[in-house]
């Protein structure tokens, strides 16, 4: 076990499904160990833990919120805790700190010299674009693009300009509700010679991830619905 003071990024499952035996066994004694846990969301929090082990005594543990509304006073106070013991920061899915405000913590770790150590686990878009057959060793992830439609489509036509002139991967997310109206402005937007990867319910029961073009995806175009998906635009392939 590492020193006091470490702060461990401790993934988590993509979905509701899977045991232990999608986590490393190294990530379960650790979260046994860790008693400071960093998290957005409390009761999910609790549930990823109890998920991990039944040993971990969740009235002993100490959780505090971390999300996009923390302010600077409490991180800085939070950063204050980090010299104290051993900590981890939870994932409301996948890896911490990628597309999420956990990374505001880490930063704030390494301006006190306090060890972050990252843990294997699950990761939704280096899933996806592994699975893709897309370009891996160039590639960006956006995050969210814009919620207005005209916006929106601006950012897909540029988006798909850069993976057209760089020949690089350009991944994106979206609140799951909005899900079917992003891929109904890709395909309204995009050449039919693009290719589109869409990487659903990763690790979970039925999940997919399918590469096909544009112009096929015009042609049987699925129902994506409320499923944790990620986008992957790309040239022509």
């Amino acid at each position: 076990m590492k020193a006091e003071g470490a702060l461990y990024l401790l993934p988590v499952w993509l979905g509701d499904e899977g045991g232990t035996e999608l986590l490393p066994p190294a990530n379960i004694a650790i979260a046994e160990h860790v008693k400071l846990f960093f998290c957005e969301n409390e009761r999910t929090a609790r549930r990823m833990l109890r998920r991990m082990s039944k040993t971990i005594d969740l009235d002993a543990i100490e959780l505090h919120l971390l999300n996009k509304d923390s302010t600077a006073a409490e991180i800085t106070e939070f950063g204050i805790l980090l010299g104290t013991r051993d900590a981890a920061i939870i994932s409301e899915a996948g890896m911490p700190c990628i597309a999420d405000p956990g990374a505001r913590l880490v930063a704030e770790a390494h301006r006190r010299g306090i060890s972050v150590v990252p843990l294997t686990g699950p990761s939704s878009l280096l899933l996806a674009l592994a699975a893709s057959g897309m370009n891996g060793q160039h590639f960006t992830f956006h995050g969210y693009l814009p919620r207005e439609t005209a916006q929106r489509k601006q950012q897909i036509k540029k988006l798909e300009q850069e993976a057209q002139r760089t020949g690089g991967a350009q991944l994106f997310i979206e609140t799951p509700y909005r899900n079917d109206a992003l891929l109904a402005d890709l395909l309204s937007t995009c050449t039919g010679n693009s290719r589109l990867c869409l990487a659903i319910d990763l690790e979970q029961p039925g999940g997919s991830a399918i590469t096909r073009s544009v112009a096929a995806w015009r042609k049987s175009v699925p129902a994506l619905g409320k499923r944790p998906c990620v986008f992957i635009l790309s040239g022509e392939g």
